[in-house]
């Protein structure tokens, strides 16, 4: 991969550095994120924390917006607690992924599968009223993703009953493959989500969007925040964010819509901290055929090519 990589800046807008990273392909010779760190200084754990403690300090205010009873084992017992009356962005993103996620699956028969796309703090798979016959993908640093397991597990974290989370490492060499081998179904609907995933280059997020695209059947939604450093990124352009927004993702046969968080903030009645929050809230649709349905559209069409060929012969 060219060049340097970069990453989502913490939910406090803090840069966290530019870690060496690979990434995801549609073309079967898939690698996906690999961040080769010091543990003693990492900044995606930090990140992840710095999170947690926002979702941490959510749970505490008068009138929350969620209610996050995992969060506090991943936060310092020392916090600093802001309870301002106006909500963070990161905080009005949560309750829109949270409250799309659980639309989403409850209007959805038989197996519901969601894939989330996270920092490896991510507590929905534990917080959420998931329905029976949900699976949960989460895609996050493996050594994030095991020291938060201990600390959930701890704290006495279960997903609910009829329901299974299943783990799969950013680090994985093919993720696409991985999901696959987990049991993700593409002839069965799913829902994806990203909020926290260390976001690379723009050429890194597109390969995402393949991933994505090549799993999701048609009608499945796309959701979550993306960094708007990426609208930034093709060398003498500054498009229109929305313009930029739309091409990206019809690329990969998504249609986008961009979520205002003063939207999300007047349809919940709260107001939107005054903080410079550089984020891009997003719902995107998936257009066309997964690549699951393509092999079963292009099965069905030889089946009945070849019963018609055999019928025109015995008239014959």
């Amino acid at each position: 991969m060219e060049g340097l990589l970069c990453f989502l800046h913490s939910p406090a807008a803090t840069p966290i550095g530019r870690p060496s990273l690979i990434y995801a392909s549609k073309s079967k010779k898939n690698s996906w994120l690999r961040a080769k760190l010091n543990a003693e200084n990492d900044p995606l754990f930090q990140a992840a924390t710095d999170a947690a403690s926002l979702r941490f300090q959510e749970m505490h205010r008068p009138e929350p917006l969620f209610v996050d009873p995992y969060a506090g084992c991943f936060v310092h017992p020392n916090v600093t607690m802001d309870l301002k009356k106006c909500s963070h962005q990161y905080c009005l993103a949560t309750k829109f992924i949270d409250d799309k996620l659980l639309r989403a699956v409850n209007h959805i028969d038989g197996l519901k599968q969601v894939v989330l796309l996270t920092d490896g703090m991510d507590t929905r798979p534990y917080r959420l009223n998931w329905p029976t016959s949900t699976i949960i993908f989460d895609i996050s640093s493996e050594r994030i993703f095991k020291k938060s397991a201990e600390k959930l597990q701890g704290v006495g974290a279960k997903v609910p009953r009829s329901c299974l989370s299943l783990h799969v490492p950013l680090e994985s060499p093919d993720i696409q493959h991985s999901l696959l081998a987990k049991g993700l179904n593409g002839n069965r609907p799913s829902i994806w989500a990203i909020q926290g995933l260390p976001v690379m280059t723009l050429a890194n997020f597109k390969e995402i969007l393949l991933v994505a695209s090549s799993l999701a059947m048609s009608g499945c939604l796309f959701l979550g925040e993306l960094p708007a450093w990426l609208a930034e990124t093709e060398i003498g352009i500054k498009p229109c964010t929305e313009k930029w927004m739309s091409k990206l993702f019809m690329s990969n046969g998504f249609r986008v819509d961009m979520i205002g968080y003063d939207e999300v903030a007047r349809s919940l009645g709260k107001e939107v901290a005054s903080i410079e929050y550089k984020n891009i809230l997003f719902v995107a649709e998936q257009l066309q055929y997964s690549d699951d349905q393509m092999e079963t559209w292009r099965r069905e069409s030889q089946r009945v090519e070849e019963e018609g060929d055999e019928e025109g012969f015995e008239e014959l």
